[in-house]
């Protein structure tokens, strides 16, 4: 069993930059594909990015390639998401989700491949 924790939302004007975590409790959190969804008032829970067990392979939503970057840390059991140029259209509850199986670049962005899931954290970007 994982236990997902979120932190870091809050409030920035468009431009700027936030970090997001994901504190994991659990022993197997270094195996599992861990990612990060969003969603905005009135629609669908969105793919942002995921992270394989090891680190090696990332996957970005077309919305937030080259904004973003995904990264985790074992030894502290915490993934992140560094959120560069923000704007108002990132704003939204973040998720993070973990998955006990590889990470599979066909499912990954599909919320039902995902077996935890945290409680979020609201990222409000002010125009």
């Amino acid at each position: 069993q994982v236990q997902l924790v979120e932190s870091g939302g809050g409030l920035v004007q468009a431009g700027g930059s936030l970090r997001l975590s994901c504190a994991a409790s659990g022993p197997t959190f270094s195996s599992y594909t861990m990612g990060w969804f969003r969603q905005a008032p009135g629609k669908e829970r969105e793919f942002v990015a995921a992270i394989s067990w090891n680190g090696g392979s990332t996957y970005y939503g077309d919305s937030v390639k080259g904004r973003f970057s995904i990264f985790r840390d074992v030894a502290k059991r915490t993934l992140y998401l560094h959120m560069n140029i923000l704007k108002p259209e990132d704003t939204a509850v973040y998720y993070c989700a973990a998955d006990e199986g590889p990470l599979r670049p066909d499912l990954v962005v599909r919320t039902t491949t995902y077996d935890y899931w945290g409680q979020g954290t609201q990222v409000t970007v002010s125009s």
